[in-house]
Parts: structure tokens; C-alpha cells; sequence
């Protein structure tokens, strides 16, 4: 089963290119959703103490794997399209301990990476770029994301088959690009 994982800071895109690949590659891939957003959307508490921020991160780490458990049993022989993967984890867990994140939920970092096919880290956009506010989970400003953004490339860093994708003066060119390395990934 491949694993396509799309990443990045809030408000990197990843939600529009999930949807313009699903039409560029029809019958190939099936969207996993992201687990914090489906989490916090449905009241799960959003708190900003390290004991909060900890319990969050774990549950996330469950939910994106039954997510994952549960798109694979339905994918048809198609690829999943990751929002996010369970490395992401990693750069939201408080301090800069991330082994410290995989031996609370049971497991390691090479065990996480070795998941995934291929990881596409989309960067955030500046306000002048676009940063776009709308999402109501999205509690960050540019600065703030752009910071998370640099955590997640940390913790994917060691993926042998991880692409960035900047940030472009185009949003369209970003799709292009992302589009066309998810369609690398089903080929390889």
C-alpha cells in the first residue's frame, strides 16, 4: 500500500492540491483527512499547556493511524493521499524531544518514516503571499505556521523520498508542482 503523505504548516495548501490531485489521478488515490482537524472540529480541547498539548498529539497520533488502518481496507488498490502523517507528530510535540513523542505512543521514528512512500512539505505563505485565515481550526498567524513548518521538514528530514514545495508568487505553480510529485510517487 502506498503512502503518499502531503504536509506542511497550517495553511500550506494542502487541502486544494488533495483536491486537484484526486482530479488529476482519478481512481489512483483515496484522501486520508486529518486527524487534528477532524479531532479539534469536533470539540476535542484545544489547550496550550504542555500536559494538554501532550495528550493532544498522542491522540492525533491514533486517529491518523486508524485513519490510515481504515483507508487502506476501503482503497481499492489505490494510493492514500496523506493529510499529514504520523511524523508530524514529532514537530508539534512540546520541547524539541521527538523521540520523546514516539516512545510515548509505542513506537520510533525509523518505524514512522519506513510508513510512507513518499512526503510532499508544502511551506507556508507569508501574509503578503496569501496566508489564508479562513479555516476555523487554523489558529496561527504566518509567522506562527511558518515556524511549524520548519519543525515538520526537521522531523521528515531522514525520509529518503521527501520534496519541498516553496511557497510561489503562483499558488497555481504550487499545485502544478505538487501535483506533478504525488504523480511521480504513483509511478516509482
Amino acid at each position: 500500500m502506498k503512502r503518499i503523505v502531503l504536509t506542511g504548516g497550517p495553511g500550506a495548501g494542502k487541502t486544494a492540491i488533495q483536491q486537484v490531485a484526486v482530479q488529476a489521478f482519478p481512481g489512483r488515490l483515496v484522501v486520508v483527512p486529518e486527524a487534528a482537524t477532524i479531532l479539534f472540529g469536533g470539540g476535542f480541547p484545544r489547550l496550550s499547556d504542555v500536559l494538554s498539548r501532550r495528550t493532544s498529539q498522542r491522540a492525533i497520533y491514533h486517529v491518523q493511524r486508524e485513519l490510515e488502518r481504515l483507508h487502506e481496507g476501503i482503497a481499492n488498490g489505490c494510493a492514500l493521499l496523506c493529510d499529514r502523517g504520523t511524523v508530524d507528530g514529532a514537530a508539534y510535540w512540546p520541547g524539541a524531544d521527538g523521540d520523546e513523542f514516539f516512545a510515548e505512543v509505542g513506537s520510533s521514528w525509523a518505524d514512522e518514516l519506513a510508513r510512507y512512500h513518499a512526503v510532499i512539505i508544502l511551506d507556508v505563505p507569508t501574509s503578503a503571499q496569501g496566508y489564508d485565515r479562513r479555516n476555523p481550526t487554523r489558529i496561527e498567524s504566518p509567522e506562527e505556521a511558518a515556524v511549524i513548518g520548519e519543525r515538520i521538514c526537521n522531523a521528515w528530514r531522514e525520509h529518503p523520498r521527501c520534496e519541498r514545495v516553496g511557497a510561489a508568487p503562483s499558488f497555481w505553480a504550487k499545485i502544478q508542482r505538487s501535483v506533478d510529485l504525488i504523480g511521480q510517487a504513483l509511478e516509482t
